[in-house]
């Protein structure tokens, strides 16, 4: 007899699928792909950053990243997974309008991290780091390529302003009062300032590049025309120490120019001084052979004209004519010698606007806008990668904030807290990726 002991047979259930929702397998699966993606972008970031020789690729303040507005963004981020968190659990909670609410909250807190991104990226266009076809304003080395560059920056908003000004010169002809006059002043100082850059910061290092035999001197001379620019001083006590460093250079070569002055000085006096004797010689000679003034009162006998006939002999003519030459020799090397103090003056006056722009010309307000090249090692490089991820980034935010506006045209009770929770986890991985991408960017 069998005896029953209280167990009762086990019924198996099996489970037709896996055990989680349609929408969310199709979410971690579009999840998965996502991490490979972004993992493949971070990792080439990482590979082209830490595999760079030291010192060759830009820190964060060469290329206008502040540390605080990317700590500001992660906070955002941080504080949006923690509201759409506060949605879900108001929504299983069956409170519609306060689930309604916070999502509203992280809608805005997405569209506050988007805003500082877009004015990340207005100023690194305003200062030109950008990829960009077929060279950017982006040199990684202060060579002569780059003097090249900055050579034909000038060149170009050059023969912008001289079309302005001549439109508005035809504009003057035509209609004394259209008040052309009153619009060409300030354009022939902006055509004068750039021609003053033109001929003593560009032309003065092409030169020094060009002619120097000293390749450490060439070398220094484009050097400091990057820095002129757009100097890349480094943070804290060593920055101070580059900088003072730079402006030593300035003066060293103002006192340098002020010593090849006075030389040339003292040259042109002399040569000034041997044309005064040539000209005095000159008009000694020309006294000489001047002819007698002609009388009515005698005739020239034969004998006097023969006499007179005789002073015009071929050496006093001769003489003059190598007087002369020479005179001409003189004043071409006194236009010489002109010209050079004139390019020097010019280059001591440049040198005076450096001094006072220790910070570069890209940053005064007066030159910013004039597009010139810069020297970033790697600087292209790191544009690239930096607009590839943020980009990309910036999408998925993007496609987030859409997301929600979606969510929020239902009424967010319990029976709607799936579809809270499957955007809660596409916008916590979105906040993941830009927390591994804050410190790579920002601190390294």
């Amino acid at each position: 007899m069998a005896h029953d002991h209280g167990h009762a047979a086990v019924k198996l259930h099996y489970q037709p699928a896996l055990p989680i929702g349609r929408g969310k397998l199709c979410l971690w699966l579009f999840l998965s792909t996502e991490i490979m993606f972004f993992a493949g972008l971070i990792g080439t970031y990482i590979v082209l950053r830490f595999g760079a020789p030291p010192g060759s690729w830009p820190a964060p303040h060469d290329v206008h990243l502040q540390e605080y507005i990317g700590a500001f963004n992660t906070f955002v981020l941080i504080c949006s997974s923690v509201t759409i968190v506060l949605a879900l659990e108001a929504s299983k909670g069956n409170h519609s309008g306060l689930a309604k609410f916070w999502m509203v909250l992280t809608f805005l807190l997405g569209s506050v991290f988007l805003g500082v991104k877009a004015y990340e990226y207005n100023e690194k266009f305003k200062h030109g780091i950008y990829p960009a076809k077929p060279h950017s304003r982006i040199f990684e080395k202060a060579d002569i390529y780059y003097v090249q560059g900055a050579k034909l920056a000038l060149a170009q908003q050059r023969a912008i302003l001289d079309g302005k000004k001549a439109e508005l010169e035809l504009q003057q002809q035509e209609n004394e009062k259209s008040g052309a006059g009153e619009r060409l002043k300030p354009l022939v100082e902006e055509i004068e300032k750039v021609a003053n850059l033109q001929t003593n910061l560009v032309q003065w290092t092409e030169l020094k590049a060009a002619k120097d035999e000293d390749p450490l001197a060439r070398r220094l001379a484009m050097d400091k025309l990057a820095k002129a620019i757009y100097p890349r001083w480094p943070l804290g006590k060593a920055g101070q120490e580059a900088e003072h460093s730079y402006l030593a250079s300035l003066e060293d070569e103002d006192r340098q120019i002020a010593h090849e002055l006075a030389a040339l000085q003292t040259e042109r006096d002399a040569v000034q001084k041997e044309k005064d004797a040539k000209v005095g010689e000159h008009e000694r000679l020309q006294q000489l052979t001047k002819p007698p003034e002609k009388t009515t009162d005698v005739t020239p006998s034969t004998s006097q004209s023969f006499s007179f006939v005789a002073l015009q002999d071929r050496g006093p003519a001769d003489q003059q004519a190598r007087l002369l030459a020479d005179i001409g020799r003189l004043d071409e090397r006194l236009a010489a010698l002109d010209a050079e103090q004139n390019r020097m003056k010019g280059r001591q006056q440049m040198l005076k606007l450096l001094k006072d722009t220790p910070h570069g010309l890209t940053h005064e307000p007066a030159y910013e806008h004039l597009g010139l090249p810069m020297v970033i090692p790697s600087g292209n490089m790191w544009a690239s990668t930096y607009f590839l991820l943020t980009g990309f980034h910036a999408i998925h935010v993007l496609v987030g904030l859409i997301a929600f506006v979606l969510v929020l045209m239902y009424r967010l009770d319990y029976t709607k807290s799936h579809i809270l929770e499957n955007t809660g986890l596409y916008w916590h991985f979105v906040d993941l990726v830009w927390i591994f991408l804050f410190p790579l960017l920002y601190l390294f």
